[in-house]
């Protein structure tokens, strides 16, 4: 009797656990791509991956960019979820969603998975979806065969580089920093490198230079500091606030190749007047400060000399006179923001570009920081000639020609360590071989004329 008992008391608990596991539903995660984009192909392997991995994982795949139906169900979902997405790839699953794909969110998603899949999981979007059912859109949910085979493709090229991107071949060991894995932060090199270039802007150099100047002879460090910052912390306040407009902007259409190709020849159009400028310097149209606006820019730093009497009221004559600097100066350096913009929208989230954003600011003002600090401790200050102004002209229109280049040809080449290094070498190069060929017309003229 109790051998009885024991055997169908075991067959009880199989056949429970056998119902259990037959009415258990499949873990459902949508995923949102575009045809085309480079990281929404590098996310396919890896979700490849993750349903291998757990059988009972279902990923719905909806291309966004080509299926206007599959557009209105991103926005459904983000709906339900209560989020705003800018930009693909999206994922969702349960209550958790990602905009955007690195390989630093792969273990985010599948611990995410693996908690739905053997825990459950409720969907704000697919609450009370079965196994059977279908979402809106479902029958629609990939794109055409050509778009398929193209996203397919693009995802297999793609499967190659995450071998090479966490190799430890590319780790550099930084004094209080530790071991940093460059192939794993292309952005923040993109970033740093684009900044850095941008920084060199000879119109707002040569507008603190000139106030720093007139602001010596006030004979005060405390004077010249309470200036100075005043003036970086305005137009550098401003200078963000017209990068996130932009980044703003780019975010919701940045994502089509179009928009793109739009940025990559606006690119080319800045690099052509700026290298234009190098070799005849204000002829013709030019991203400078044109000389109709430097006799009202002379007004308003007299005016903060005037009020140096009162370092409050000098502090509020040099902010007032950095808004109206700001606006005249954009057009020298506007082309970078857009073309950092639309290299970085679609790639990160609000939270990445906050990060990216705040890298930008600082290495933006690296150079000025350093031209402010400088006149500070000595009270003195070298002057800004337009031959310097020229020059850096030449770099900036060299990396611009980069970059524009790149974004035509190869627009994921910024997403990886030597792509973005092959980019700027190019830039560098072809900034000294000019250089090298002005100096020798320049010697040539000269022995003709003698």
């Amino acid at each position: 009797m109790q051998t009885m008992f024991r055997r169908l008391s075991v067959m009880a608990f199989l056949a429970l656990m056998f119902t259990a596991y037959a009415e258990k539903q499949p873990t459902t995660l949508l995923f949102f791509w575009g045809d085309g984009c480079p990281h929404c192909a590098a996310a396919e392997p890896f979700l490849d991956e993750l349903e291998t991995r757990y059988p009972t994982l279902e990923v719905r795949r909806y291309e966004v960019w080509y299926d206007a139906d599959n557009r209105e169900l991103l926005q459904d979902v983000a709906d339900a979820y209560d989020v705003n997405v800018r930009g693909v790839p999206v994922f969702f699953i349960g209550d958790a969603m990602w905009e955007g794909f690195a390989d630093s969110l792969r273990a985010d998603i599948e611990n995410q998975v693996g908690l739905c899949v053997n825990f459950g999981c409720d969907s704000p979007y697919l609450a009370g979806d079965s196994a059977t059912t279908t979402t809106p859109s479902a029958t629609s949910s990939t794109a055409s065969p050509a778009a398929s085979s193209a996203a397919s493709s693009a995802a297999s090229s793609a499967a190659a580089t995450p071998s090479t991107n966490n190799s430890t071949d590319a780790t550099l060991t930084l004094p209080l920093i530790g071991t940093v894995n460059l192939n794993a932060q292309p952005l923040l090199l993109t970033t740093s490198l684009i900044a850095l270039v941008d920084g060199f802007n000879p119109c707002s150099l040569w507008v603190l230079s000139l106030l720093l100047a007139m602001v010596i002879h006030a004979g005060s460090r405390r004077k010249v500091f309470a200036v100075g910052a005043t003036f970086l912390f305005v137009t550098a306040g401003m200078y963000g606030l017209f990068i996130v407009g932009v980044f703003s902007t780019l975010s919701y259409v940045g994502y089509l190749r179009s928009v793109q190709i739009a940025v990559a020849v606006l690119a080319l159009g800045f690099a052509a007047i700026n290298i234009k400028d190098y070799w005849a310097f204000k002829q013709g149209f030019s991203l400078t400060i044109s000389d109709a606006h430097k006799p009202k820019l002379y007004k308003q730093m007299r005016n903060v000399m005037a009020a140096r009497g009162s370092t409050l009221a000098m502090i509020g004559t040099t902010a007032a006179m950095a808004l109206g600097v700001t606006l005249v100066e954009l057009p020298c350096t506007a082309g970078f923001p857009v073309i950092w913009s639309g290299i970085v929208s679609g790639q990160v989230t609000n939270a990445g570009f906050a990060g990216l954003l705040g890298v930008y600011m600082l290495v933006y003002l690296l150079d000025e920081l350093l031209v402010f600090g400088t006149v500070v401790v000595t009270l003195k200050i070298s002057r800004f000639e337009e031959k310097h102004g020229r020059i850096l002209k030449l770099v900036g229109g060299m990396v611009m020609l980069a970059l524009g280049v790149g974004m035509l040809v190869a627009p994921d080449a910024m997403n990886n360590l030597r792509g973005s290094l092959i980019i700027f070498a190019a830039a560098i190069l072809g900034t000294l071989a000019m250089m090298a060929l002005h100096y020798l017309l320049q010697q040539r003229q000269q022995q003709v004329s003698t």
